[in-house]
């Protein structure tokens, strides 16, 4: 169950330090590299799980030790360790960051929409205006692990994704450890993975998504700082959403 982890870590430079790590109430910061390094970005989850094994900062560690830690049950810790894979995968020396496509202003769904009009489309997790941005051109399933009114619980995906069209997931899926499980749910249609939490990775591309839509940082020092701030959007304002998908890697 760990191949997909062991891959995207195994790819980190051994000998490539960790510059900074910071946790923020909405999002997790890591950069590597020096001046020229890059920075990777997680959304912060502090649910109360396992106990941390992380006991001393991470200052000072590898970036591919601080990596493994994506594989943490405690994750809070995990998120550091998606946020120190994503410093690697989308930083903008990196061939596939820097041949993604800039999708601009439009968010994952937005840049979906006229594909999957019409179609049976799942989204795992209760994005930020859904209906309004696809639920009026599909048939659209809301799977949450805290549903509210029109959702699905989040256990309905054994039923609902082999029957979809699309399906969509957020790279959180990738700190909670449902991601490789949900490859396989849907496997006939592939899967969209969108989000800051994303890596650029091309093995996930060979594992069954069909579009990493995630995010390049180009101001880490700013983004740092949006990361220690109280708003949840500053951090877009730091770097430029993108899309990767197996063509662009032809």
């Amino acid at each position: 169950m760990w191949e997909l982890y062991d891959e995207l870590i195994e790819a980190i430079p051994a000998e490539l330090c960790l510059d900074e790590a910071v946790t923020g109430k909405y999002w997790t910061f890591v950069r590597a590299g020096g001046v020229a390094g890059g920075g990777g970005l997680a959304m912060t989850l502090d649910k109360p799980t396992r106990p941390r094994t992380l006991t001393r900062r991470a200052d000072g560690m590898s970036l591919r030790s601080l990596a493994a830690f994506s594989k943490s049950w405690n994750f809070e810790e995990a998120a550091l360790g998606v946020a120190a894979i994503n410093a690697w995968w989308n930083a903008p020396r990196q061939k596939a960051a820097a041949s993604s496509l800039n999708i601009g202003d439009d968010d994952s769904f937005s840049f979906w929409r006229e594909r999957v009009a019409g179609k049976k489309v799942a989204v795992i997790g209760h994005f930020p205006y859904l209906e309004s941005k696809i639920g009026d051109v599909c048939e659209l399933s809301i799977l949450e692990k805290r549903p509210v009114e029109g959702d699905f619980p989040d256990s309905a995906c054994e039923y609902l994704l082999p029957e979809q069209d699309y399906v969509f997931a957020t790279g959180v899926t990738l700190i909670n450890k449902t991601l490789p499980r949900l490859i396989e749910l849907s496997r006939h249609c592939g899967i969209i993975l969108a989000g800051p939490s994303v890596p650029l990775a091309p093995p996930l591309l060979k594992r069954g998504v069909i579009d990493l839509q995630g995010f390049i940082i180009t101001d880490a020092v700013r983004c740092a700082s949006a990361v220690t701030g109280e708003g949840h959007s500053g951090i877009f304002d730091t770097g430029r959403r993108v899309s990767l998908t197996e063509e662009m890697l032809k």
